[in-house]
């Protein structure tokens, strides 16, 4: 059976984004970034939504500026299955199927049928799944970085949860693990 898991790589005061021409997390420096390399490769799949799949498709075309990490990436990312909950988008690109109007009747099917865990992409989309019961895990990558603004990791209110592991990850990062309580 597979494992819904929602994780983000966020400010200290709870943010995963800025505002249009706002601040932005840096990028993850090269420890880091491998970190996410080898997390990617073990996924089952990744659903997004609409949006952090439009970030996403970033990584669809190499990019001559890119160093050997992000090009390890690439191809992790673009290897494996995406599934895409939209009801504007008509179509998405290579190894992605589009979900349209029941994510949840998809969601419990999917979870049924794969194994292994499936990234969750995407405050809104977590949240939704969070007020269906969704969510197995939540990963809560803390960076010491202060945005002020922006787009929260928690969409609507923080269910109740239990912390279950702490981990330093790359350079700058702690991943916090939690459960639901």
């Amino acid at each position: 059976m597979g494992k819904l898991v929602f994780g983000m790589m966020q400010s200290l005061d709870g943010y995963v984004a800025g505002v249009a021409d706002g601040p932005e997390l840096p990028p993850p420096g090269i420890a880091l970034h491998r970190y996410f390399n080898d997390h990617v490769r073990g996924l089952a799949g990744s659903l997004y939504g609409r949006r952090m799949y439009e970030v996403m498709r970033y990584w669809d075309e190499d990019r001559p500026e890119w160093g050997a990490v992000e090009h390890e990436f690439a191809a992790a990312w673009r290897a494996q299955p995406k599934w895409v909950a939209s009801r504007s988008l008509k179509s998405v690109g290579a190894n992605a199927t589009l979900v349209g109007d029941d994510v949840e009747v998809f969601v419990r099917r999917l979870k049924a049928k794969v194994e292994g865990d499936i990234d969750v992409a995407g405050p809104d989309l977590a949240a939704s799944l969070t007020d269906l019961g969704l969510i197995d895990e939540y990963h809560l990558y803390f960076r010491p970085f202060v945005l002020g603004r922006g787009k929260p990791y928690f969409a609507r209110a923080r269910p109740p949860l239990r912390l279950v592991a702490t981990n330093p990850v790359g350079e700058d990062a702690v991943r916090l693990t939690f459960v639901t309580a």
